[in-house]
């Protein structure tokens, strides 16, 4: 991590990170789509059902390759776009197991979530509800009207924050 990184480090907006994460479901989409598309077709699988558990774990797997790759240099591509930055708590790069602990650590409250929106579902018997499920991922905003610093629940706990981060701009010359 350069020096120029240094407390106190501003956090990015909610706004900034909502818009990142909407771009990072179209980033995720082709990844999701490309692993379940090689998963059907070394498995000669026809139906979304067969060897569902398999393949759930390969979609894990797959986001989570991406996650790791990214976050191990700081950004993804969307956080690039809209200059945000994953470091420690004190602004260094975070280590590998500290960022693995952070991808495991996002998902329990949107699978909450989603549960909630199933039972939902099921116990108005309206399946229109399921639509619900969109909103999900959202659901990780919560925590950070409380924390004090801005930050996600999953940030908090592993010991990394999302900061604002503009790269200096080059001279056209």
């Amino acid at each position: 991590m350069s020096a120029e990184l240094s407390p106190p480090f501003s956090t990015p907006s909610r706004l900034r990170r909502f818009a990142g994460m909407m771009y990072e479901g179209v980033l995720l989409f082709g990844i999701v789509f490309a692993a379940g598309y090689l998963f059907d077709t070394l498995t000669e699988s026809h139906d979304g059902n067969m060897f569902r558990p398999a393949r759930q774990l390969l979609l894990f797997a797959a986001i989570g390759v991406y996650f790791l790759a990214c976050w191990r240099g700081g950004q993804t591509l969307p956080m690039k776009t809209w200059d945000i930055r994953l470091v420690a708590r004190d602004g260094s790069r975070p280590t590998m197991g500290r960022l693995l602990l952070r991808y495991l650590l996002m998902w329990p409250v949107p699978l909450a979530a989603a549960l909630l929106v199933k039972g939902a579902s099921m116990l108005t018997g309206y399946t229109s509800t399921d639509l619900l499920i969109v909103f999900a991922p959202f659901c990780n905003f919560i925590w950070t009207w409380f924390d004090r610093d801005g930050q996600f629940l999953h940030d908090r706990l592993t010991g990394t924050r999302l900061i604002d981060f503009k790269q200096p701009s080059r001279k056209s010359g």
